[in-house]
């Protein structure tokens, strides 16, 4: 009589997959746009999209409990700030080069997200999602090898798009590693937000003050594309929390670039190169084996999920 709600609950990922691999398409098809469209400073975009953390970060915390553990601030710290600081470094990447040539790069991150789950945290894949990885990994590589062929594809703006790929590998690992030791995703957020915060003074300070001289089309434009981005960060943490690294790494990294290619396609009235087409194909193969292998094998919920950990007031 319990098979099935488990069975389902263990499953749950791939509903937070998808959602997570929607708004970050979306957002990454449109997320230059105040930059390239009015030239509003990518420190002001930063700040915002911190702002925006708020709003997810609440709704999060609804009926969950802050965890107040030592171990759940130092891994909520080194998520948040690993997160932030690649998120303002790809703000600034995105004024020095096109996001077409960076979000491939930057999508990389999942390889180091694999390796580290597989060494750390000792987690096993099956030889079909084996497959499926690497298939996943081909697609982002072929996305890379369209951004080499085009114009501008090396400049001040690559070492940045290599220290966020790093940076946002090491913080999804973190993020599965505190769901197995019982840290609520509520929490985990609460302390990316937290860091997002933290850090737009740093932000202002290097800008010199807050801008006046922009339309109201520009901070409006700027919070619509990054609550995107935050609501996407929060069906991050929730999908690992209930999905392996391994998995769900490489499935959302590789299927979230891929439709933003799509929707940057569409909504630029630009044709795909031969790259990019086999790119998403491979994405969709490779993501399809691995959501296919991780359903027949059923693996148990963390603790984070099962049983959220009750802290003291």
């Amino acid at each position: 009589m319990t098979d099935a709600p488990t069975a389902t609950r263990t499953r749950s990922w791939i509903f937070y997959a998808a959602l997570l691999v929607l708004f970050w398409g979306v957002w990454g098809a449109f997320s230059a746009l105040p930059a390239t469209k009015y030239g509003y400073p990518d420190e002001m975009i930063y700040s915002i999209w911190a702002l925006t953390m708020i709003i997810p970060a609440a709704f999060a915390l609804r009926g969950q409990r802050f965890d107040r553990r030592p171990q759940a601030t130092i891994y909520g710290l080194l998520i948040g700030l690993t997160g932030a600081g690649g998120q303002l470094l790809l703000f600034q990447a995105l004024t020095m080069g096109p996001a077409y040539l960076i979000f491939p790069i930057v999508s990389i991150s999942p390889a180091i997200t694999v390796v580290m789950a597989m060494v750390l945290l000792r987690e096993r894949i099956s030889p079909l999602a084996a497959v499926g990885l690497v298939a996943a990994l081909a697609a982002i590589v072929l996305f890379s090898i369209t951004s080499a062929a085009s114009d501008g594809s090396t400049g001040p703006w690559l070492p940045l798009a290599i220290l966020i790929c790093v940076a946002w590998g090491v913080q999804a690992y973190f993020m599965r590693k505190t769901a197995t030791i019982g840290v609520n995703e509520a929490t985990t957020f609460g302390w990316m937000a937290i860091s997002g915060l933290a850090l737009i003074p740093v932000a202002l300070i290097s800008l010199g003050g807050i801008p006046t001289d922009f339309p109201w089309q520009a901070p409006v434009l700027t919070a619509a594309t990054q609550l995107l981005n935050a609501v996407g960060a929060l069906f991050l943490v929730m999908t690992l929390s209930r999905g392996k690294a391994t998995i769900v790494a490489p499935t959302t990294n590789a299927l979230a670039p891929a439709l933003t290619i799509v929707i940057s396609l569409i909504a630029y009235q630009t044709l795909p190169t031969p790259y990019d087409a086999v790119g998403i194909v491979l994405a969709l193969v490779g993501s399809t084996l691995m959501v296919y292998s991780d359903e027949k094998r059923g693996e148990a919920l963390t603790p984070a999920v099962e049983e959220p950990v009750r802290n003291q007031a």
